[in-house]
């Protein structure tokens, strides 16, 4: 895939980024359950790889708390953190992990990349961002309690999207 064709991908992400919060801000506490930005840096780390899954994982939520307010500033740094390692975790996965099944190849990098951004986020938060007043039970009430609705959409709708990509021949497809 060239590079502007991974830069319009990225684009698209980016904007979904500011678009879909707007959508599931509608109804109070969404954005925490659905997880509507996560969505789109995913499928650019996986689809374009690392570093564009980092550009969408730093500049959808900046312009989206530029535009919209949403995330707050004050949940601004840890939301740039934790989608920044989901684009490049799931940039890197995607490019090293090589089963000859796709939907392995996927899932395995997708998982990854959930877990890493989760538990960097969480680390960051306990050290800097909240030091002093984070605990384990928040972490996983945050990152794994409340937000369980949109892991298991993720889990559906993110390989469901790149596999219709796939077959619509928008994307390559991974193995040939």
């Amino acid at each position: 895939m060239s590079n502007v064709k991974k830069l319009i991908i990225t684009a698209v992400c980016i904007a979904l980024c500011v678009v879909l919060p707007m959508a599931f801000h509608a109804i109070p506490n969404a954005g925490s359950i659905f997880l509507p930005m996560h969505i789109p840096v995913l499928l650019c780390g996986l689809i374009c790889g690392w570093p564009f899954g980092l550009a969408a994982g730093l500049a959808g939520p900046f312009l989206s708390a530029l535009i919209t307010g949403m995330p707050p500033m004050a949940f601004l740094p840890s939301m740039l953190v934790e989608l920044s390692v989901y684009g490049i975790v799931a940039g890197i996965l995607a490019a090293l992990i090589r089963t000859g099944k796709p939907i392995l190849d996927l899932y395995f990098s997708l998982i990854g990349a959930l877990l890493a951004g989760r538990l960097v986020a969480g680390i960051l938060n306990a050290l800097i961002f909240r030091a002093g007043s984070y605990s384990i039970g928040a972490w996983v009430t945050g990152y794994f309690a409340t937000a369980l609705p949109g892991i298991i959409i993720q889990l559906i709708l993110i390989p469901a999207i790149v596999f219709a990509l796939e077959r619509a021949k928008l994307i390559p497809r991974r193995y040939n």
